[in-house]
C-alpha cells in the first residue's frame, strides 16, 4: 500500500511526501526524512499503537525519480481494523480486500499555494532521536495540518510544492478522461489539469499556465543556462504573409540558482539533465514566453525571433523524465 500522506512525529503534523521532499533538499533547514519518524496519519490507527509503529518512504531524498514518491508500511507496521491506510501484508485485513498498488499519483490537489509553507526549529527535546525538529508557523501555510484533515484522514487538496502536481499530471498521463475531471486553481484561475498543462507549443493559447515540453538542448553559459525546446510555435510577424515556426527557451540565472534554498538538489538536477542521454522534460509555471527579436552571434547586425523567458521562481521550474509522455 502507498500513500503520500504521514503524520511526522517531530513536526506534530500531517505531511506529504512532497512537504518531506521539500524539506530533505532545503538547505536552511535541518530536516533529514532518514531520521524522522512518521506515522499512519488515521488519528484512531495512530493512537493504537506505540511509536515504534513506524512507516518508511519511497524516493524522498532522490532528487531525480521515475517512479512516483510515496509513503509505504514496513513489513512490521500494522494497522486497526477499518484503517484505509491498509496494506494486503498488514495483519488483520484480508489481503482481497485492498487494491493492488500502482506507480499513479492518486491525491490531486486542487490548488497550487503560490505561498511556500513555513517551518520555525522547535526546541529539541534529548530524549528523542531525532535532530531536526520544526513546527508550521500558520495553519493557513500549513495546508497538512490537522485542522486541514477531514475525518477520514483524506490528503488536503492544497499544496505548495510544484511537484505534487507535476507528478498528478506525468504519472496520469494516459488517463484524459481523468485529467479533465479534475480541477486545478493556481492564484486566480482555475482549469482542469488537462488544460493547465499546456503544451510549450501552444503557449499562445492562454498566458498563466503551466507550459510544459521536451527539452531538445541545455546550455551552459557564463551566466546562465538556457533550456531550448524541441517543438517550436508557429506565430506570424506583423509584416510577414503567414505563420513561421519559431525556437522556443527558457533562461536560468545563474545568480538565482546561487541563492536558492536548494541549490545543491537543483545544480544536481541540472548537471543529471546535462548529462543524460534519457529524454527529458521541463514544466514552469510563472511567465510565459514573448516573442523577442536577438542578435545574431555570427552576425550582430542581423536579428532572428525567438519566443524567451527568464525564469523568476525556481520553485516552480522542474526537470525530470517522464516516460510516460514520450509514449503518447
Amino acid at each position: 500500500m502507498k500513500f503520500d500522506t504521514a503524520y511526522c512525529l517531530s513536526l506534530d503534523a500531517k505531511l506529504s511526501i512532497y512537504d518531506v521532499r521539500d524539506l530533505n533538499f532545503d538547505e536552511t533547514m535541518a530536516f533529514d526524512s532518514a531520521k524522522e519518524r512518521f506515522q499512519c496519519p488515521n488519528d484512531a490507527c495512530r493512537a493504537a499503537f506505540d511509536e515504534g509503529n513506524r512507516l518508511t518512504t519511497f524516493n524522498a531524498k532522490n532528487v531525480n525519480y521515475i517512479r512516483t514518491p510515496h509513503f509505504k508500511n514496513q513489513p512490521t507496521t500494522q494497522h486497526i481494523e477499518g484503517c484505509p491506510y491498509v496494506s494486503p501484508k498488514t495483519p488483520g485485513l484480508d489481503a482481497q480486500s485492498v487494491e493492488a498498488d500502482d506507480d499513479r499519483e492518486e491525491h490531486f490537489p486542487s490548488e497550487l499555494l503560490l505561498t511556500r509553507r513555513q517551518y520555525v526549529r522547535k526546541p529539541s527535546d534529548p530524549s528523542k532521536d531525532v535532530e531536526a525538529a520544526t513546527r508550521p508557523t500558520s495553519p493557513t501555510l500549513s495546508s497538512h495540518g490537522d485542522n486541514a484533515h477531514s475525518a477520514q484522514d483524506s490528503t488536503p487538496d492544497k499544496t505548495s510544492v510544484f511537484a505534487h502536481p507535476v507528478e498528478c499530471f506525468v504519472s496520469n498521463f494516459a488517463d484524459k478522461d481523468l485529467l479533465k475531471r479534475m480541477p486545478l486553481k493556481i492564484a486566480e484561475h482555475t482549469a482542469p489539469y488537462g488544460s493547465f498543462f499546456k503544451k510549450i507549443e501552444y503557449l499562445q493559447d492562454n498566458r498563466g499556465l503551466i507550459y510544459w515540453g521536451k527539452i531538445k538542448e541545455i546550455k551552459d553559459y557564463t551566466l546562465s543556462f538556457r533550456i531550448d525546446f524541441e517543438a517550436k510555435v508557429w506565430f506570424k510577424q506583423p509584416d510577414e504573409a503567414k505563420k513561421k515556426p519559431y525556437s522556443v527557451n527558457v533562461y536560468l540565472s545563474k545568480k538565482l540558482i546561487d541563492n536558492y534554498r536548494k541549490r545543491k538538489a537543483f545544480l544536481a538536477e541540472i548537471k543529471h539533465a546535462i548529462d543524460s542521454d534519457a529524454p527529458l522534460y521541463c514544466f514552469f509555471y510563472g511567465v510565459t514566453p514573448e516573442f523577442k527579436q536577438v542578435p545574431s552571434k555570427k552576425n550582430p547586425e542581423e536579428t532572428f525571433g525567438v519566443f524567451s523567458a527568464n525564469i523568476e521562481n525556481l520553485d516552480h521550474f522542474i526537470i525530470r523524465e517522464a516516460p510516460g509522455l514520450a509514449e503518447k
